[in-house]
This record gives structure tokens, C-alpha cells and sequence, in this order.
């Protein structure tokens, strides 16, 4: 998940969905989830997110989440790379395998590709493409820029709705 809040609030199995507030007393978070046996650690939702699924479920009855078909991982990209390219980060999104059923697979992506950029968006981390693919509009296709073998590529796909399963 990404975004969300570690508190040591006491959460026990039964009462989340609570407000997590702040000491001013503002709403901050929705309370979601604890790990058993991890001394207390207790997980909120933020409250921009939790505004933005309530405004997506009012509007459209169910929440849309773009979906690529990849598995990724973050990952370093040498200096000299990135000065040579022009990359305004020095990391990116490793494309590490595919799911068939995903757009991605017949894009022209290959496995070992650095995703750094979705549209206009820089991608240093895998939480930088779900940000970017939350603006995505169904139907609307996005430009990934990835780094291969020391250069730039281009690929233009359309990302699907998340899969139920």
C-alpha cells in the first residue's frame, strides 16, 4: 500500500475504520490494519486518500486503478548515467516480469528495463507509478520512458483497469 501511516495507536481486531486525529484534533487517517506481535504498530489510511476512494465510489460506484502488467522494483541508476541522459533522479522502476494478461506485455517493454518517467511524471519508485497511473482516465494512453542498454525508449500503452483477480 502505499502512503500510509505507521502509528503506535492501540488498534485491536474489530474497531478499525476510526479516525486517526492529530493533536489539534484534525482527522489525519482512517485506522486499518495492526501486525499482530509487532509491538504495537498500527496502520492508517491518509485522510486524501480515504477522500479521493469516497469521491470515486459516490461518483462511479467502484474505484478505478490504472494497471500495467508489470512487476518492478526500484532500483539505482549510475551517476554517470544519469548525467549522459538527462535524468533529473537517479533511480527508477526495474521491470522485473509481466503479467500476460496486462497491457505492458505486447508494449515493447522488455524484463531489465528502467521505467523513470510515465507522461510528463518522473518515476523514481514503484509508489511514483501508482501515483501517476491514480490520474489515469480509462481509455486514455500514457507514454512510459524507460532506460535500456544506456538509452532512452519510448513506449506508448494503454493502461487496463486493475483486475479484480
Amino acid at each position: 500500500m502505499e502512503g500510509i501511516i505507521q502509528s503506535d495507536v492501540a488498534l485491536n481486531p474489530g474497531n478499525s475504520g476510526g479516525p486517526l486525529v492529530d493533536t489539534r484534533g484534525r482527522v489525519v487517517g482512517i485506522n486499518t490494519a495492526i501486525i499482530l506481535g509487532a509491538q504495537g504498530i498500527s496502520f492508517s489510511v491518509p485522510i486524501d486518500t480515504a477522500k479521493w476512494v469516497l469521491g470515486e465510489l459516490m461518483t462511479r460506484g467502484r474505484v478505478l486503478r490504472g494497471w500495467l502488467g508489470i512487476s518492478g522494483q526500484n532500483r539505482p541508476i549510475v551517476r554517470e548515467l544519469v548525467h549522459k541522459l538527462g535524468l533529473g533522479h537517479s533511480s527508477g522502476v526495474e521491470v522485473t516480469g509481466f503479467d500476460t494478461r496486462g497491457p505492458a506485455s505486447a508494449s515493447g517493454l522488455a524484463q531489465g528495463d528502467i521505467v523513470v518517467g510515465i507522461d510528463e511524471k518522473m518515476v523514481a519508485t514503484v509508489d511514483d507509478i501508482h501515483r501517476a497511473l491514480h490520474a489515469w482516465a480509462p481509455g486514455q494512453p500514457v507514454k512510459l520512458r524507460a532506460v535500456r542498454q544506456r538509452e532512452i525508449i519510448e513506449v506508448t500503452l494503454t493502461p487496463a483497469e486493475t483486475p479484480a483477480n
